[in-house]
């Protein structure tokens, strides 16, 4: 995977080492965070590290893929390349249902039908090369099914 990117770009993520498996992982189609062996407590984006107590005693976890909108914005413009063939679409911070917030982005749900608190599921996105994808999220099956769409 690692060698199909050479650099990180806003197309592509810059995959070494630490970040192999949670690339990995959701070109799988799972969600991986990162959880303290010390304090108990996960945490988003990875790091090797524990943002909370400090303690190096950390290991990947399996996410369980549930989140709630916590705020969300309209991009209309953006000419950063690959972004601008996608606008508009919804840049997103999510909360996970394991605790973690996380920058992402609202894909398949009308803006009219975004709400606080609303339930989310993880989805991914194919990466422009092949070989890896980027989670994004879209309205649970319960809120779709509420909405008429499938």
């Amino acid at each position: 995977m690692a060698e199909a990117v050479a650099a990180a770009t806003a197309a592509a993520p810059d995959i070494d080492a630490f970040t192999r498996p949670y690339w990995e992982a959701a070109a799988q189609g799972d969600l991986l965070l990162r959880r303290c062996l010390a304090c108990a407590k996960a945490h988003h984006y990875p790091r090797e590290f524990c943002p909370y107590c400090w303690s190096e005693d950390v290991g990947w976890e399996r996410a369980s893929g549930r989140a709630t909108l916590y705020t969300w914005s309209v991009v209309h413009r953006n000419d950063l390349p690959p972004f601008g063939e996608r606008v508009p679409y919804v840049a997103a911070v999510v909360d996970l249902a394991e605790g973690p917030r996380m920058m992402t982005e609202v894909v398949d749900c009308a803006e009219a039908d975004l709400r606080i608190g609303m339930e989310l599921e993880v989805a991914f996105r194919e990466g422009e090369a092949a070989g890896y994808a980027f989670p994004v999220f879209r309205a649970s099956s319960a809120v779709r099914a509420d909405l008429g769409v499938q």
